[in-house]
């Protein structure tokens, strides 16, 4: 099997530092300072999908498909694991937010 080491880190981390940071910024800009925490997840969850764009730039060739399909499944154990509360990131990141702003 191929190697996709570069997506595999952007699934370790794309709850930490892309969509927890959007999520934080939505409710500042919503002016909710005190999201649940399946409210503050949820939020994350719909920015981690945004990703699923992406892939379609992937072409729909034998390598492609396979690429797109080792994506799709890295991601949503990813999704899983936030929307369940085991990102220890996330949850970190909604402490903070709803405890010191």
């Amino acid at each position: 099997m191929t190697d996709y080491f570069e997506v595999d880190r952007l699934a370790e981390d794309i709850a930490k530092i892309y969509a927890s940071q959007l999520a934080v910024s939505l409710f500042k800009v919503n002016k909710n300072k005190n999201p649940s925490k399946e409210e503050f997840r949820n939020t994350v969850i719909d920015f981690m999908k945004q990703f699923e764009y992406s892939l379609d730039k992937f072409p729909d060739t034998e390598e492609g498909v396979k690429f797109k399909h080792h994506c799709r499944e890295l991601f949503q154990r990813e999704l899983d694991i936030v929307k369940t509360g085991k990102n220890k990131e996330v949850e970190k990141r909604h402490k903070y937010y709803t405890e010191y702003n």
